[in-house]
């Protein structure tokens, strides 16, 4: 019996072993990127607030409203950078530690499913930053009053701005969300179109919770995500032919 027990430890033990050295490796790729981010945080920062000074009134400026706001909003900036530029590595280390377990058709399905994960997130963040964010600042500065002047904390702007990527990133990921529910099972692509009016209403319905009170934003996470809804759609085919077919001849 003990030496069943022992048998049954080393693989648990290597096991904690492994996740501990993945775990330590992506954290010290992470620390290396911030490192090297560290001397351009204020560069950063002032690259992230372009598209609001750029609409704002000649002389306009951001200011700080806390004593400590000119050294932490760049330093959590510069973080966030770290992690996004990190985040290849991250992923790779947690991939590195889940593969081994896997079965080859579950690797051949896992890998392209984390790459485009990945992708679409990139892509939200850079719809937002790029189209969102200068249309929604032009739309705040056209719709402020007479004799108010519209000074914004760098806090503030930081975290305003964080929230808007993590939004559009996560709604980016829609069709990778629906490719994975086919795959499980849980839905079929017959059932997704049949789904597509209450997607629009529910689409809709987030796009007014998660941005800012103002149409634009709104409109413009609501239709990207309806157009990935039916992209959603057409990967969910393509990667569950067999299972479509199946439920065609069955209906």
């Amino acid at each position: 019996m003990a030496d069943a027990g022992d048998d049954l430890e080393r693989p648990l033990i290597a096991h904690l072993l492994e996740l501990r050295s993945r775990l330590l490796r992506g954290f010290v790729g992470l620390v290396v990127v911030l490192v090297c981010l560290l001397p351009f945080a204020n560069k950063l920062y002032a690259l992230l607030a372009q598209p609001l000074l750029d609409k704002l009134p000649k002389g306009g400026q951001l200011i700080a409203t806390q004593v400590a706001s000119p050294f932490f909003a760049p330093m959590k900036l510069a973080f966030f950078a770290a992690l996004m530029l990190s985040m290849p590595w991250l992923l790779y280390q947690a991939w590195a530690f889940v593969a081994p377990g896997l079965y080859q058709r579950e690797k051949k399905l896992a890998l392209p499913l984390l790459a485009s994960a990945l992708s679409l997130f990139y892509a939200g963040c850079a719809f937002a930053f790029f189209l969102v964010l200068p249309m929604v600042f032009g739309f705040l500065t056209k719709v402020t009053p007479a004799g108010v002047a519209m000074m914004t904390d760098i806090g503030a702007y930081l975290d305003f701005v964080l929230v808007m990527f993590l939004a559009f990133g996560l709604a980016f990921e829609l069709p990778v969300a629906l490719v994975i529910l086919s795959l499980l099972g849980w839905v079929t692509p017959a059932q997704l179109r049949e789904a597509r009016g209450y997607a629009v209403v529910g689409i809709f319905i987030i796009a007014a919770i998660v941005t800012p009170p103002d149409v634009v934003s709104q409109l413009m996470l609501a239709i990207p995500m309806v157009l990935l809804y039916e992209a959603g759609i057409l990967a969910s085919v393509l990667v569950t032919p067999r299972r479509s077919a199946d439920g065609a001849r069955a209906g």
